[in-house]
């Protein structure tokens, strides 16, 4: 089957609500004005309960459909931007400095409201559907703060989908897999605390710099020397700030870092290898060496059961051809993790096209992809909730 007609017939009405997302972004938790829209629309759509406030800003909208009772599902959109200064040079650019949608959210939510209004009008289906609107995705852990503030009990959802742009992937195209389909990501701070000197005179001093470069070479050791080679780990160090002038070794260098692994235990297993080496390289140097790591995002896990399923309904919208029942899993972080883990359920890639990449200056959701992503969310629940 093709896209829906009316998911087409309602391209211009979507694309105009995500191009004012796009242009007036929020951050974090601090969506008020995208939330606000959000409600809006669900409330004219004729929604059967609008809910706000959820984890400070998420909104979730109910449609209970018209064929008798059944269960509940919940499809889930993120809302928030990112702090980066936009470059698309697109008409519909950010007008807010230093933030802009460089992940596609404002297209995640556009779609979601498609979906939304096409179900509300035409409730072809027994039970309800509980469209999700979630702040706080890029790091502020969203998805875990409305499953701790109870959405799955108090709307009774069974099951939980989700939905991602993927640039470079064409448009039109599915990709998803069974278990785990996104990264766990931690974050870890490193202080190596030394002796300053003149540097001319090394051997008076205790320099963290050589200290903290031996650290960062000795991490990549992990995912080479540690790790399993058929298992996936990633440690990058991302900052790395000492000294202030060129004749004077410092007493202090600050690294910082992110970690990402597909296995709990392959997480612990980097961490316990990055205390040692932390600890290790110090003795050896003479210096001081204290790590702090920080567990965030778990491993975002498809059900099989529920991924076969989301491929199936892809395909009733792309065709099998179209749709990557095998794609490999990414290292990136997703807080829908967090409801996965509190109910069965599936997470899928809709493709964005030839685009920039994601969390890009120059990136843009590409409006062309929107009828798919809505017909997706309509099958999806219509035959979730088959009468």
């Amino acid at each position: 089957m093709p896209i829906l007609n009316r998911a087409a017939e309602l391209q211009d009405e979507i694309t105009t609500w995500r191009r004012h997302i796009h242009r007036t972004p929020e951050l974090g938790f601090d969506l008020y004005q995208t939330a606000e829209f959000v409600a809006a629309r669900l409330r004219e759509f004729g929604c059967d309960e609008v809910a706000t406030g959820i984890a400070r800003t998420g909104v979730v909208g109910v449609i209970r459909g018209r064929l008798g009772d059944g269960p509940a599902i919940g499809l889930r959109a993120d809302m928030d931007a990112l702090p980066i200064e936009e470059t698309s040079g697109a008409p519909h650019a950010s007008t807010v400095p230093g933030k802009m949608h460089a992940c596609g959210h404002d297209g995640h939510t556009a779609m979601l409201l498609g979906a939304a209004k096409y179900l509300a009008e035409t409730r072809n289906f027994a039970g309800t559907v509980a469209v999700i609107f979630q702040p706080a995705e890029e790091g502020g852990g969203g998805g875990r703060e409305m499953v701790r503030d109870g959405i799955m009990e108090r709307f009774g959802i069974t099951r939980v989908f989700g939905m991602h742009n993927m640039p470079g992937l064409p448009v039109g195209q599915f990709a998803i897999r069974p278990g785990a389909i996104m990264a766990a990501t931690a974050e870890f701070n490193v202080r190596v605390r030394g002796r300053g000197a003149h540097a001319a005179m090394p051997h008076v001093g205790i320099d963290p710099i050589v200290a903290a470069s031996q650290i960062v070479m000795a991490f990549q050791t992990i995912a080479s020397r540690t790790v399993d080679p058929t298992d996936s780990v990633v440690v990058s160090v991302t900052k790395f700030n000492a000294g202030s002038a060129y004749n004077v070794i410092p007493e202090q260098v600050d690294l910082a870092g992110t970690v990402r692994s597909l296995k709990a235990e392959v997480a612990a297993l980097t961490e316990e290898r990055m205390r040692a080496i932390c600890e290790g390289i110090g003795r050896a140097a003479g210096a001081t060496v204290t790590m702090d790591f920080k567990p965030n995002y778990p491993v975002t896990v498809n059900d099989p059961g529920e991924a076969a399923f989301a491929g199936d309904v892809a395909a009733t919208v792309a065709g099998e051809a179209a749709i990557h029942r095998s794609v490999a899993p990414l290292m990136g972080g997703e807080d829908f993790s967090y409801m996965l883990q509190a109910r069965p359920g599936a997470f899928i890639f809709v493709g964005n096209g030839d685009t920039a990449n994601l969390h890009h200056p120059s990136y843009d959701f590409n409006d062309e992809a929107t009828p798919h992503g809505v017909s997706y969310w309509v099958k999806l629940a219509e035959t979730a909730l088959a009468a």
